[in-house]
Formats: C-alpha cells, structure tokens, sequence
C-alpha cells in the first residue's frame, strides 16, 4: 500500500508541473486562437533563466524570488513575441499562425544555445525542500509534496483572477466570443497581450520549478509541448479547470501504467486523449464554441490559365533534364524535393480542399514507407510490387483512423489525428522483432535494374508526379466539389442531401494513400526506415510546407515543399541554422500570410490588372 500510495503521489507532483504549462496553453488558445507551437519554449527559457538566478541569489529567498522573477521574465519575452510576430498575422488563417510559432521554437533554440550552451545544466534542490519523508515507509521528496500543493493554489489564483477581476471577465468573454468582444469596444490588442503575457507566465513558472527535478536542456521545449497539448484538449479548449483535472488523469495513469506495462508510457497520454475525444468530441470541460472549425480560405479553386499551364509544362520539361546536370548530390535533392511535393500536396487536399487539418499526416508517410521496408525485407516481394503494397497500408491506416476523425471539427479533428499518429509511433517505436525498433529497417535498396540514380530520380518524377495530377484531377472533380462545399458549409451540404461524413472519409483514405506513395518511394531512396518517418517533426513539416506555399491555391503546396527542402538543406550547413531557418520562415509569414502562392498572385496581378492567380 505505501507503494501504490507513493507513486500517487508522484504522479500528482508531475501533474501540477505539467498543469501549470497546460493552463498557460489554455488560456492563450482561448483568448488568441493561436495553436502556440512555441508555448515549450517559453517553458524552457522559464527553466534556464531560473536556473542562472536560482544559482546566483542565496539562500531560501534567493531560490524562490528567482523562481517568480524568471517566470516574470519569460511574461515579458511572450509579450514580445506577441506584438512583434502574432499580432501581425491575427487576421491569416488560425493554423498559418502555427508556422509563426514554430519559427519562433527555432530561433529560441539557437538563442538558448548561444547564451547557455549546449549541455545539460543540473540546478540545485530547493533549500528547506531537499529532504525526503517517509509515508507508509516509502520515502516521498519534499520537493514533490511542495509540488503537489503549488498546483492547487496556482488554479485557485487563476480562478480568482477570471472570476473576480474586469479583466478575468473579459477574457472569458473572449473565449466564448471574441467578436462580440471585438463589437463591444474592448481594446483587444491589450486583452491579446495580457493573455498571452500571463500565459508565458505560466509556462515560465512551470519551467522555473523544474530546475530541482531535473536538467535544463535544449530538448525541454518538444518534449513537453506535445504532452501538454494532449492535456489542454483532454480538459477542453480554454478551460483551465479541465486542464488541472486532464493532467490529473494523465499522470496518475502515467504512474500506474507503467507498473503494468512499461512501454506504455509513450502513447498512454495520446490514447486517453483518443478515447476522450471519441466519447466527448469536445473534451472533458469543453463546448462546441471552443472547436472553432478550421479556417480555410473560401475562394474558389480555377484552372491553370495558358500561360501558367505552359509553365507548368517548361518545368516538367526541365526536372526530366536534370540527369544532364548532376553533381553526384543534385538527383538525390531533387527526390526529396519530388517525395515533399507530393506528401505536401497530400496534405492540401485534405486541409485546402476538405477543410480538415491534420497534426498526424505523417501517420500515412509512416505507414507506407514501413510497408514498403517490410514487403521487401519480410515478404520477399520485388520492388515495385512493394511499392504497390505501400498506399494500400497506408490507406487502411487511414480508413480506420478516418472513420473517427471525421466525426470531429476544428482543433479536436487536428489533435485527434496528432494521436493516431503518435500512437502508431510509439508501437513502431517498440516492435523492435517487426519494425527493428530505433534501429529502424536496413538496407531497403531499389531493385538492381533501378540501383542507378537517374533510373530511380525518374521513377519518382513518374510517381509523385503521378499522384500529384491525381490530386488536382480530383480537386476539380464533383467529389472535389462536394469536399469544398462541406468545407465552405456544412450546415448547406448535409441539408441538400449530400452524406459529407462518407464523402470526408473518403478524401481521408484518399490523402492517406498518397501519402503513403510518398513514404514508399523516400524509403527505396534513403535504403532505411527509422520511426522518427511518423512522427511529430514530419508531420509540422508537412504543415510548414503548406502553409508557406499557400492553402488557397493547388500549387501553393509545392511551391512550400520546394522552398522548404532548398531552404532547409542550404541552412543545415550554417552555424546556428535553426535561429537562421527560424528567422527565414517568420519572415515570409510576415511578409506573405497567404503563403507564397499568394504572393505570386498578388504580384502577378500587379503586373497585368484584371488576370487573378
């Protein structure tokens, strides 16, 4: 019993760190609507400027007054990042603003990394609290009891300020209506900052408090956003009761279930955020109002002009006379560029076209490649046959996952592909006797008659272009149509007889089985397949190609994939790529908010009034 006893109470210590971060998550995402991919970051820099102030002041009040002051700084730093890049861009497309934020991670990172350096920073314990006490014989850390009454008291103030001030008021105000808001006369800008400034305060604070438990490092920012926005939809967008009771539920299943099954630990949050959102697609605490439905662009999609289909045509043209101009290193860049484009347009079809977004989309790439690894490695089939086998897996994946995601809108649909995704991860992750583990699948080579490299560029010129015609055949298509009018309305579409659910599935199962191609032909150029193919830096990849390139337009995707690939290999090789590839994508963010497509549009119709993109 005091062992059971004892691993509750560690698993309540770790949700009132993981609650402080997810209630700043909360809060900014209900009053802003900015899925804030940089929200670990700003946990991070909590936890290294707490760590520089922790060991300069002395003593017990030196500890604790660092702890606030490093939690008051990283308030300031959100506030910066607010007015300096979100405030810019409120007005693009909710998920656009996620491409900001993920710049943002990049440049904090390299930042992090020149102030700190690049190794582990072990803090001190906190004076008074660097003890242990024995309950039911079991030794508890003081620190982990301080813990589990902080996260109380914090949801008690929080509950204070929203119930009890003007500004709590309008905050909530905001998260049920922000237009409303908006229409009633209240400065937004100030309710904007001051939320995203107490938000920063949280996550600083959640940071600050980690320094006694555990190193502060440059990997703090990934490896708690994602579990963090697990915990925020589990409770419900905005409520921050609903975070407090989610990161209850996650820890303390995260505590026991590792008893049980060790290897649980990497899935069980994504699968109890699945089974949540399955039962109640809004999540614990949440309403329909806090889904708010994608916002996709409502244009309407038109038909290459001649001049831009014969442009298209020169550039055909001039990828299939790229053998005559390689350098040993310009074909295998130009596969990856070719298996972007097509896992990006992938993407678009079901984002630009079907207005459903996916955090997981690399669930599908995932899937095809490691089909394609197993058919040969396993099953002994050749080449091709593999590569036929790919899409068909990578379809069934999305048949299944499907069937539950299109049953959700908005940021619940998002997050509950995020969860396919990192669900089949971790198994992928573990299977070492089928998927090799970490050590992926070795030695996936084309077949001989395609070991040379221009023989297999062209295979994948022929494929992915293939499944790219395929995609714009169908976005001008009546099932096309339909996926665009169910985007635009789904009230209209379902009321005039169309089954849109049956019809979004199928697009679903659609963009899984070209993904899937994608992942089958980056398997036979790379030789291997490792998990890190499904997992969540793929899929922000993916996110980030298209909305550089554009949601509103069908070549915005490859256009993003294009400007991605190039910019990420020409960058990789500078000192402090990140901070560089961070500031390249804020800066078109900045200067093009409906992507590069958009901007092409737009500077076209400058040159000749009167002809749109």
């Amino acid at each position: 019993m005091g062992f059971y006893f004892a691993q509750l109470l560690t698993g309540l210590a770790n949700a009132s760190s993981l609650f402080l971060i997810a209630s700043g998550l909360s809060i900014i995402f209900g009053v802003t609507r900015v899925v804030n991919f940089a929200h670990g970051s700003l946990y991070m820099l909590g936890a290294y400027i707490a760590y520089t102030l922790v060991t300069t002041l002395p003593g017990v009040v030196g500890f604790w007054t660092g702890v606030l002051l490093a939690a008051v700084a990283t308030a300031l730093i959100g506030a910066v990042i607010e007015i300096l890049i979100l405030r810019r861009i409120y007005n693009s497309p909710e998920l656009f603003q996620l491409v900001a934020t993920f710049g943002v991670v990049l440049v904090v990172q390299d930042v992090a990394l020149h102030v700190w350096g690049s190794e582990d920073l072990l803090g001190p314990r906190a004076p008074l609290l660097d003890r242990a006490v024995r309950i039911f014989g079991e030794p508890i850390p003081e620190y982990d009891l301080a813990l589990i009454v902080i996260g109380p008291v914090v949801l008690g103030l929080i509950w204070l300020l929203f119930q009890r001030t003007r500004w709590g008021i309008l905050v909530r105000a905001a998260t049920q209506d922000r237009e409303m808001v908006g229409a009633l006369g209240v400065n937004q800008r100030f309710l904007f900052t001051s939320a995203f400034m107490v938000g920063s305060f949280l996550a600083g604070l959640g940071g600050a408090l980690q320094v006694p438990r555990e190193s502060v490092n440059l990997l703090m920012d990934l490896n708690i956003i994602g579990e963090a926005f697990v915990v925020v939809v589990i409770g419900g967008m905005g409520s921050v009761t609903g975070a407090f009771v989610a990161a209850v539920i996650i820890s303390v299943a995260n505590a026991f279930g590792v008893l049980v099954f060790p290897q649980i630990s990497l899935i069980l949050p994504f699968l109890v955020m699945a089974i949540v959102l399955i039962v109640r697609p809004y999540g614990l605490f949440g309403t329909p109002a806090s889904a708010h439905g994608a916002t996709v662009p409502e244009a309407p999609l038109r038909a290459l002009p001649p001049a831009g289909a014969a442009l298209f045509a020169v550039a055909v043209v001039a990828a299939a006379m790229l053998p005559m101009f390689d350098d040993g290193f310009l074909l295998v860049l130009a596969i990856d560029l070719l298996v972007a484009m097509l896992f990006a347009a992938s993407l678009h079809f079901l984002m630009g076209i079907g207005g459903m977004v996916s955090f997981g989309h690399a669930a599908y790439f995932g899937l095809g490649a490691y089909a394609a690894a197993l058919a040969v490695k396993a099953l002994g089939l050749p080449m091709l046959a593999a590569m036929a086998f790919a899409p068909v897996v990578a379809a069934l994946g999305a048949l299944v996952f499907g069937w539950f995601c299109v049953r959700l809108s908005g940021v619940y649909l998002a997050m509950l592909t995020l969860a396919a995704a990192q669900i089949l991860w971790g198994v992928t992750f573990q299977w070492q006797g089928v998927t090799g583990g970490d050590d992926g699948i070795l030695g996936v080579w084309p077949a001989r008659w395609a070991s040379d490299r221009t023989v297999y560029f062209y295979l994948a010129l022929v494929l992915c272009g293939a499944g790219i015609l395929v995609i714009r055949r169908i976005a001008h298509s009546p099932f096309g149509y339909v996926l665009r009018g169910g985007r635009d309305s789904a009230l209209r579409a379902e009321a005039i007889g169309i089954d849109l659910r049956t019809h979004q599935w199928l697009g679903f199962i659609l963009a899984g089985a070209l993904a899937g191609v994608a992942g089958a032909v980056f398997a036979f150029s790379k030789g291997s397949v490792f998990p890190d193919t499904l997992a969540i830096g793929q899929s922000v990849d993916g996110l980030i190609m298209v909305l550089l390139g554009g949601v509103q337009s069908l070549l915005g995707p490859l256009f993003g994939a294009a400007a991605f690939v190039l910019i990420e290999d020409w960058v990789t090789r500078l000192d402090y790529w990140r901070a560089i590839f961070g500031g390249i994508i804020l800066a078109i963010v900045l200067l093009a908010p409906d992507g590069i497509a958009g901007f092409l549009g737009r500077a076209v119709a400058l040159v000749r009034p009167g002809r749109t993109a």
